[in-house]
């Protein structure tokens, strides 16, 4: 199913159901594509899907039906992969920064795959997941990434030989590396660099290393061009065959914004339509920066949108959220054409919304509730 269908998917039950808006409807099928395509695109890499991006149960229980493992970050997203039947085995807890009972509560739950990046972590891990397999993260540019996430995360990539040793010092089992190249990554090269790093640690340390995990960034179809992710796996296994030539363990992915997005449209209302208080055609709509649409901050994420109106004559707009927060804009820099027939009442159609909207929802901010959910299931 093409992204346009699903669409096209979504947009007939919506005329059918004619639900409130805001409402996020999320169709399986593309989840389910995805998950394939990855697949096919990195055979023999272990899918980790980073649950973070969107923890719609339906969605978590149709990739444990087709084998996928699961990239956690709480004892939340730890119960709920549990609950949809994922098994312990197949959790990584991802977090580099964990509460020591949330360690013990994971570990008590039959976790046995933790992140560290830190001496302080491993000391936790180690009196709280006596034996636990532990793998080092290490800090990678987000160069080329529409959003970046180098900075909080990862210990430099030479002190992580030494890392590992601790580990082993203090009764764990290290075994391996990982890194974020950043989300919504559109440099398929950008993966090189950390490879070599984590090539050099395994040579460093001493110890079998059995698990590469190469982490997220594949991308979504927002506005712009993103490569196909066919480019991404040519260069991400040519990079792993050039500099791990004899890995013999576990090479992992954690994919989420590539899963999912596509799959979501998020019907909005325009609530107001003003272009008399300045130049600016400005549209509010009933969903914003604290409804679930966070990654616009910076303009950074910048989605592609449709309404009933399109093909008609058309002119620049700011686009808005309906919050009392000056914080509460989506696009004034970028260059969006709306139809100049729009009105308040009309729908705006935001598209390839399926990953961190429901997800980044403030629980109530001004009253107004995140968007409503809607899957679309699995014929």
């Amino acid at each position: 199913m093409t992204t346009l269908q699903s669409f096209e998917r979504a947009r007939a039950h919506l005329a059918e159901q004619t639900p409130a808006t805001p409402v996020l409807v999320l169709d399986l099928h593309v989840v389910a594509e995805r998950l394939n395509e990855f697949t096919r695109t990195f055979p023999g890499v272990t899918c980790y899907y980073a649950v973070k991006a969107n923890p719609q149960p339906e969605i978590v229980e149709l990739l444990v039906r087709q084998g996928a493992s699961f990239d956690v970050a709480s004892t939340a997203e730890i119960d709920l992969c549990l609950a949809a039947g994922a098994a312990p085995e197949t959790l990584s807890y991802g977090n580099p920064a964990k509460k020591a009972r949330d360690i013990a509560y994971a570990y008590s739950r039959g976790v046995r795959l933790f992140v560290f990046d830190s001496p302080q972590e491993l000391e936790k891990l180690a009196e709280h997941a006596p034996g636990a397999q532990v793998f080092c993260r290490i800090a990678a540019t987000s160069a080329g990434a529409l959003w970046p996430l180098g900075r909080k995360f990862g210990c430099p990539p030479e002190q992580a030989a030494t890392l590992l040793r601790k580990a082993f010092d203090l009764g764990l089992v290290p075994v391996g590396i990982s890194f974020h190249v950043g989300s919504q990554q559109l440099d398929p090269t950008s993966w090189e660099a950390p490879i070599a790093a984590a090539a050099q640690a395994f040579a460093d340390c001493g110890l079998p290393m059995r698990l590469l995990n190469m982490g997220g960034g594949l991308p979504a179809r927002y506005q712009g061009e993103q490569p196909p992710m066919s480019a991404y796996g040519e260069a991400i296994l040519a990079s792993v065959t050039r500099h791990l030539p004899d890995f013999a363990g576990e090479l992992a992915m954690e994919p989420g914004r590539c899963l999912v997005a596509d799959a979501g449209v998020l019907r909005t209302e325009i609530v107001l339509v003003s272009d008399e208080r300045s130049k600016d055609r400005w549209i509010y709509l009933d969903i914003g920066r604290f409804g679930g649409l966070a990654e616009t901050e910076g303009e950074a994420i910048r989605y592609r949108v449709s309404t009933a109106l399109d093909g008609g004559p058309e002119g620049p707009a700011v686009l808005a959220g309906p919050t009392c927060d000056s914080a509460d804009i989506l696009f004034e820099r970028a260059p969006y054409t709306l139809p100049l027939g729009l009105t308040a009442g009309d729908h705006v159609d935001i598209l390839s919304a399926g990953a961190y909207t429901t997800s980044y929802a403030s629980i109530c901010f001004n009253g107004f509730t995140p968007p409503a959910v809607i899957c679309l299931d699995l014929d």
